[in-house]
């Protein structure tokens, strides 16, 4: 019924693909159990359903009247839509109070109701991309609420009821500064007031600016899986690691450092840690110290990301313990010149990036190496002027790609044999 499009790093799957026969099928079913409905652009002005969960697809036009069946709406959800309003937003907190999803991504929407307080049943409340600029106090009252969604809205401080929502398990309130993420301050968080530790149910928490008083209230989060950590200076470090000792199921860990000269000490022991990020300048021996490189800390991290990190020795023969890595980044990571991985390092590795590396000038890689690599992105290497001796080896590499490279880097692409059969890109600096 469902066809697998994409697996993740982790080989779980992402993406899926359903026939148009198949899909027909279930709008039809969905139609006449009164599941739900979905309204397009190409649909009249009228909107007649009896489902308890209507889509709002591609509508360029504002939906202003109501319809006989709105008080029985439990779901809400709106994709790829530019209406200029969303009158009938009101009209839902006043009429279906047993909405339980209301998703109003992407909308430019720029206030909400102070009657959305009235849903006390609502447990997702999805603001993400629209540029609604405040939330009312009137928010505290949803005491059911688990999902609260700011991701790039136009909100920039949280009300102080915040922390009444004792059921709040995902509060995602990030805000990106630099799409493209080439800067070291690439999105900023939000301070959390007074009472953070209330939020004893939190799984997710992005993202968070960190200061004293959030900070002394952080390790009373205890079933916190997902933390981002924006603003941490190295005076903060002591105090979160404390914290992250007491996060048990901790899965997935951000932490950007206040600038790229603020180091980052987190020596830690995070046995259920799988994904690693750190935006900071690292001390030296770091990676031979802290347990979150170990073989034991390390033994369930299946991503790591380090940018800015200044590191001077070669990382690879620290990193190379953690066997069960499938993603491994480094931007701006390393000053070095010269990266070498040796015959049976990274055997599950599957996606690799070099980015910014401005000394770097050989990547070698043995026979063995990196035996299960699909993907290889190689970006902003100034001082790489020939391929990667040993390319050869990476017998299951599907996709090469190599950005911002010079025209004589490009002949000698086209002229190299071991590429032949694999799919790349690139892209010539400018």
């Amino acid at each position: 019924m469902l066809q697998l499009v994409e697996r993740n790093g982790f080989g779980r799957m992402k993406k899926f693909r359903m026939h148009d026969i198949l899909r027909e099928l279930a709008v039809d079913l969905c139609h006449k159990n009164c599941f739900g409905v979905t309204r397009e652009a190409n649909c009249g002005g009228y909107v007649e359903m009896d489902g308890r969960r209507l889509v709002l697809h591609k509508l360029n036009k504002d939906i202003q009247q109501s319809f006989s069946s709105i008080h029985r709406l439990r779901t809400i959800v709106t994709l790829d839509n530019n209406m200029p309003s969303f009158t009938l937003l009101l009209l839902l907190c006043k009429e279906s109070r047993y909405m339980t999803v209301l998703e109003l991504r992407g909308l430019p929407i720029k206030t909400i109701p102070e009657a959305i307080g009235d849903l006390f049943n609502l447990r997702h409340l999805g603001l993400r991309n629209s540029k609604v600029k405040m939330l009312l106090r009137s928010i505290e009252k949803l005491s059911n609420l688990l999902t609260l969604d700011l991701f790039a809205s136009g909100i920039h401080d949280l009300p102080s009821g915040i922390v009444k929502l004792k059921k709040l398990r995902h509060l995602f309130v990030e805000k990106v500064i630099d799409p493209y993420w080439k800067g070291f301050q690439c999105s900023s968080g939000m301070y959390i007031p007074n009472g953070l530790g209330k939020l004893t149910n939190l799984q997710t928490l992005q993202a968070l600016e960190a200061q004293d008083d959030s900070l002394r209230h952080l390790g009373e989060l205890r079933q916190l899986r997902s933390l981002r950590l924006l603003n941490v200076k190295q005076m903060h470090c002591g105090r979160i690691g404390e914290s992250l000792l007491q996060m048990r199921c901790l899965s997935n860990l951000y932490v950007n450092a206040s600038d790229e000269n603020e180091v980052l000490l987190l020596n830690v022991l995070l046995p259920s840690l799988q994904k690693l990020s750190l935006r900071g300048r690292l001390a030296e021996g770091a990676l031979d110290e802290s347990p979150l490189f170990q073989a034991v800390g390390g033994q369930n991290l299946y991503s790591l990301i380090l940018f800015w990190s200044q590191l001077r020795e070669d990382p690879l023969p620290s990193l190379s313990q953690l066997s069960n890595l499938t993603s491994l980044q480094f931007t701006r990571a390393y000053n070095g010149e010269q990266l070498t991985f040796l015959m049976g390092w990274f055997p599950k590795l599957k996606i690799l990036y070099l980015t910014d590396l401005p000394n770097l000038n050989r990547l070698e890689i043995q026979q063995g190496a990196m035996a299960s690599l699909e993907k290889l992105f190689l970006v902003n290497l100034n001082n790489m002027t020939e391929v990667p001796p040993g390319i050869e080896f990476l017998i299951p590499l599907k996709y090469l790609a190599l950005y911002e490279i010079t025209s004589d880097f490009l002949t000698l692409l086209r002229q190299c044999s071991a590429i032949r059969g694999t799919r790349w890109a690139y892209s010539l600096r400018d």
